[in-house]
């Protein structure tokens, strides 16, 4: 890893935004791993339903999906579509009724409860609305304690690159009440990617930031798709949002209705308007 790091937030990246300029590449020795065609993350006849009997709602309906390598997907649909359900079920964080559900080439379904506990430690990121930090600790501590819990050495070098790239390195030793809620995402996203994850999750992450916050954080989301090869996974409501990612997936009651490449704002706005999201 090269000694000096930029200390913006994000570099210039290609992809331009609906309304503005985008930054993105980050400064790293780690090839790009788009353009593999290998599926980080899919779903095949995923089935979800909660309840039984006449109460039984029915979250995913032989959904069949595909997350590449290397690529920014966006997951939309109005309240109750199952973009969440999906998301979960693709993260080991809830179970499919029916159906399988991949990390790579291992199927979930054939993991114990401790394999799984494993498996979104060490390869998968979260990122969620709330930050979930813990009060007590450190920006740093926080970044770090997936490592530390896992009694893992933390990678100083990528460690650096990941502070410096957020902007957060005069930020390490203030604990979440002293951070402002950009920079406490910002410490969550470090989080998420220090580990190096083979997918990174995100559900809402700039739903409770300001318009510039939010701004950040995407660029920054978009920078390491273009820069390192995350794969990055996203549930959002947000047209704006969703027009840093490469392609967008439409739920509608529990099915994929539609996907979007190459999404901008006004794309996605008058997809959701068709779709009645």
């Amino acid at each position: 890893m090269p000694a000096q790091r930029s200390h913006s937030p994000v570099a210039p990246a290609p992809r331009v935004p609906p309304g503005g300029s985008r930054a993105g590449t980050l400064d790293s020795a780690t090839p790009p791993a788009t353009g593999s065609g290998r599926q980080a993350a899919r779903v095949q006849g995923a089935r979800r339903t909660y309840g039984v009997g006449a109460t039984t709602v029915v979250a995913l309906d032989d959904v069949t999906v595909g997350f590449a390598a290397g690529e920014f997907t966006a997951i939309m649909g109005p309240s109750g579509s199952g973009k969440s359900t999906l998301m979960h079920c693709m993260a080991g964080l809830d179970t499919l009724t029916s159906g399988q559900a991949f990390i790579g080439d291992t199927d979930l379904a054939t993991l114990s409860d401790r394999e799984l506990t494993v498996l979104r430690r060490d390869r998968l990121g979260f990122v969620f609305q709330a930050f979930n930090l813990l009060p007590t600790l450190s920006a740093e501590e926080n970044i770090t304690l997936p490592a530390d819990l896992a009694g893992r050495p933390v990678d100083r070098a990528w460690f650096d690159t990941v502070v410096s790239t957020l902007g957060m390195q005069e930020r390490l030793t203030h604990r979440p009440a002293q951070l402002s809620g950009g920079q406490q995402q910002r410490t969550a996203v470090a989080r998420a990617l220090v580990s190096r994850p083979e997918v990174v999750f995100a559900d809402e992450p700039s739903g409770a930031l300001d318009s510039k916050a939010s701004a950040e954080l995407l660029r920054f989301l978009r920078s390491v798709v273009d820069g390192l090869g995350q794969t990055v996974v996203m549930v959002t409501h947000d047209p704006v949002a969703a027009a840093y990612a490469d392609r967008v997936i439409f739920l509608v009651d529990g099915s994929v209705v539609e996907e979007l490449p190459h999404p901008t704002r006004d794309s996605v706005l008058e997809t959701m308007k068709r779709l009645g999201g």
